[in-house]
C-alpha cells in the first residue's frame, strides 16, 4: 500500500484522511536543506558536545582511546549527514533523449543505502527499488541511486524517505508515474527496545500510471520480487 504521509513538521497542519497520499512541499525535497547563510555551531561547539555526551554514559574523556574521538564523531557526522548540503534538483537535472521511442517503464532495483533514524539517531538500512515511465527523455540511471543517498543521508523516517524519492522524480522529470519500494531493517528496533533482529520494514509510495493501474503496480512489484535471489 502506499506511503501516505502525514505532516509532522512545524507550522504545517495535520492532513485530513484522503484516498491518495498527501503532496509533498516541493521546498521540502527540491532544494538542500542547509542554506550557505544558515547560522551553524561551529566545529569546536560540535566536538565539545560529544565530549559532553562520552562524559554522560560515564566515561573519562581524558583517557587515551577517547581523546580524539571527539574529532572522529564529528567527521563521521559531516560524512553520515552530507544529504543536507545536496540538491536532489540538479541530481536529476540532466536527461537524454536518444530513447528510440520507449514507452515502458525503467527500473532500478536493490539501491542499498544506509540512513539514520529521526527519532534515535540510530541506523537503517535496506535497498530502494525506483522504477519511472519516462516521457520522451530518461535520467542516467545512476542518477536515481545519488538521489537516493541524498535523502537517505540525512535524520529520516522511511515512509518519508519513501515519499521523497518518489515525489524528487515526479515533480523534477514529470514522468507518467512512479513507483519506490523500500525495505529496510531498522536497528532502533534491532538492536535495543524489542531487540527484534532480522525484521523488515516496507514503504512503497506510486504517483500517476502506477496508483492508477493496478496491474501496473502489480508488474512492478512482480519485478522487484520475481527476480530477486
Amino acid at each position: 500500500m502506499d506511503a501516505a504521509i502525514k505532516s509532522i513538521r512545524p507550522g504545517k497542519p495535520a492532513d485530513k484522511p484522503e484516498s491518495r497520499p498527501a503532496e509533498l512541499d516541493p521546498a521540502e525535497f527540491l532544494a538542500a536543506a542547509v542554506r550557505a547563510d544558515q547560522p551553524r555551531p561551529a566545529r569546536a561547539e560540535a566536538e565539545a558536545a560529544v565530549k559532553t555526551l562520552l562524559a554522560y554514559i560515564g566515561e573519562n574523556t581524558e583517557r587515551e582511546g577517547l581523546l580524539d574521538t571527539p574529532r572522529r564523531v564529528v567527521e563521521a557526522f559531516d560524512e553520515l549527514y552530507q544529504g543536507y548540503h545536496q540538491c536532489p534538483a540538479e541530481v536529476l537535472d540532466r536527461t537524454f533523449g536518444e530513447t528510440a521511442g520507449y514507452d515502458d517503464f525503467v527500473l532500478v532495483r536493490d539501491i542499498e543505502f544506509t540512513s539514520q533514524c529521526e527519532h534515535h539517531m540510530m541506523p537503517f538500512y535496506g535497498k530502494a527499488h525506483i522504477a519511472y515511465t519516462p516521457v520522451e527523455r530518461v535520467v542516467g540511471l545512476s542518477k536515481l541511486a545519488r538521489l537516493t543517498d541524498i535523502f537517505a543521508r540525512r535524520l529520516q523516517t522511511q515512509e518519508h524517505l519513501t515519499a521523497q524519492i518518489a515525489a524528487a522524480i515526479d515533480e523534477v522529470l514529470k514522468p507518467r508515474g512512479v513507483a519506490v519500494l523500500i525495505e529496510a531493517e531498522h536497528t532502533c528496533m534491532s538492536v535495543r527496545g524489542v531487540a527484534k533482529h532480522g525484521a523488515s520494514t516496507f514503504t512503497s509510495r506510486f504517483t500517476g500510471m502506477f496508483r492508477d493501474n493496478p496491474a501496473e503496480q502489480a508488474r512492478f512489484l512482480s519485478m522487484v520480487r520475481g527476480m530477486q535471489r
